[in-house]
């Protein structure tokens, strides 16, 4: 390799990590505009909540975001001045009461429970799982465990598991795993969100012991013959 390609990669190398942010932080930022924009569905809601303080678009969309910023800042304060409960029973009856909605808004519900470490009840058997596929010594997968209920499929037990996409871990794919494929990980909640943001690049998390692979040496160049050792035979026909 010449030094004017070594240099050149020794720069590209440091180039590529400030590249790649940036393309991550402009993806989930399209994300974001795409959802909660000003051309969304709900960004012309909070351009409606803000048009009669201005006429402008981009003003009327801040001001409506800091509108309902200030909405939930005052439903925060009503949940943690011991009206918790109360706040979460009114709007669980209402959302429950819509067809279709209120099953997204139970299952929603379910996946906040996570992140707040709700142990109780319903939510307790919601926890990060391993997966190998094939059985011990098979494809080993960082999933969810939903729920520790077992459904019988082909006179064997099986469990649903959500295996999380990367960087995202908001979306996924629901998989029914044999139950006797799922061992229970010992990293928390926290572990598997960070890992799987990180794309696997990531420090080690409790219960992932770290094991160093070797690449394979590989001679760069024609093998020179042991002393005293002669040409290998070839059988004649």
């Amino acid at each position: 390799m010449s030094r004017l390609t070594r240099t050149f990669l020794a720069g590209f190398l440091v180039v590529l990590p400030i590249a790649l942010t940036i393309v991550l932080v402009a993806w989930v930022g399209n994300i974001i505009i795409n959802y909660v924009g000003p051309n969304s569905v709900v960004g012309k809601m909070l351009i409606a909540i803000g048009f009669g303080l201005s006429a402008s678009t981009w003003l009327a969309y801040l001001i409506g975001v800091l509108v309902v910023a200030f909405c939930i800042w005052l439903l925060g304060v009503m949940v943690e001045s011991r009206l918790e409960h109360s706040v979460h029973n009114i709007i669980g009856t209402v959302m429950q009461r819509i067809p279709l909605i209120g099953y997204i808004y139970d299952m929603a519900k379910r996946l906040t429970a996570i992140i707040e470490r709700k142990d109780s009840g319903e939510f307790k058997g919601m926890r990060p799982v391993w997966c190998f596929f094939g059985g011990d010594g098979g494809a080993a997968v960082l999933a969810l465990l939903p729920s520790p209920e077992a459904i019988m499929l082909q006179g064997e037990p099986y469990n649903v598991v959500l295996v999380p996409s990367a960087p995202v871990p908001v979306g996924g794919a629901l998989v029914y795993v044999p139950t006797k494929w799922i061992k229970p990980a010992d990293i928390g909640i926290e572990g598997l969100m960070s890992i799987y943001v990180a794309m696997g690049v990531t420090p080690r998390q409790p219960g992932i012991l770290q094991a160093a692979i070797k690449p394979p040496i590989v001679p760069s160049g024609p093998t020179v013959p042991e002393p005293g050792a002669g040409p290998t035979p070839t059988k004649q026909p």
